[in-house]
């Protein structure tokens, strides 16, 4: 599962030169920054930085005021708003707060995505129960978000980002919520998801938490990428 063919130089993800203003100021003065097929890279830098805007140019959430994004065949410059939500069906994302629906079971929040897509009800039950048993959730399927921890809160949204097969995982923040064991857990299944062939970007301010990772490190300060 999640295991893509390309060669895994490929670049998935390309930002050239790409500037971004809010209000009349710069809210990124210049990012560059390639992610390849199967690679995982942390994006670091402070609260602030422009972390969670460079993802939402990945998800074409925002357009740049300059400069191109290219994203699986997609480009800024080109796309057609028809074509997003088709371009967003690969790209699996996850942020600080979860973002869980309450009301729902584990297995339903996991499952919505595919519901969305028409996925036929077989194959979408044999879709999220792998996904789960993938982050270690199988087993609290039937469980209520609310009844679950912080960690698993947060590995049910990485099931959910994932049961879509995307070529790439966007992770904002999403250990800043969580005590030091829950982060540690969460990081191993994001490795985890990489060994298997999906590109991981990860935004964190936590330098300390990656440094010693063996993962590329991008730095993002005063809007500028730092390679």
């Amino acid at each position: 599962m999640y295991r893509h063919k390309n060669d895994v130089k490929t670049q998935m993800v390309r930002i050239t030169n790409v500037r971004m203003m809010y209000s009349k100021e710069d809210g990124l003065k210049r990012v560059d920054l390639a992610v390849h097929n199967g690679e995982f890279v942390f994006l670091v830098g402070p609260s602030g930085a422009g972390k969670s805007t460079v993802l939402k140019l990945i998800y074409m959430d925002v357009m740049p005021t300059d400069g191109l994004v290219v994203v699986n065949g997609y480009n800024s410059v080109n796309i057609k708003k028809r074509e997003i939500p088709y371009l967003r069906r690969k790209i699996g994302i996850i942020f600080q707060d979860f973002k869980l629906l309450n009301d729902r079971s584990v297995f339903e929040n996991v499952a919505f995505t595919l519901r969305v897509t028409g996925t036929k009800r077989n194959e979408m039950k044999k879709k999220v129960l792998r996904t789960l048993a993938d982050v270690g959730l199988n087993h609290k399927r039937n469980n209520m978000p609310l009844q679950l921890s912080g960690g698993e809160q947060q590995r049910v949204a990485i099931a959910r980002a994932l049961v879509n097969e995307p070529f790439i995982l966007l992770a904002d923040e999403p250990t800043g919520n969580l005590d030091d064991e829950a982060t540690h857990n969460i990081i191993n299944v994001l490795e985890k998801i990489n060994s298997k062939g999906t590109a991981v970007l990860m935004a964190t301010h936590d330098y300390q938490l990656v440094k010693n990772m063996g993962k590329r490190i991008v730095r993002i300060e005063g809007g500028r990428t730092l390679n």
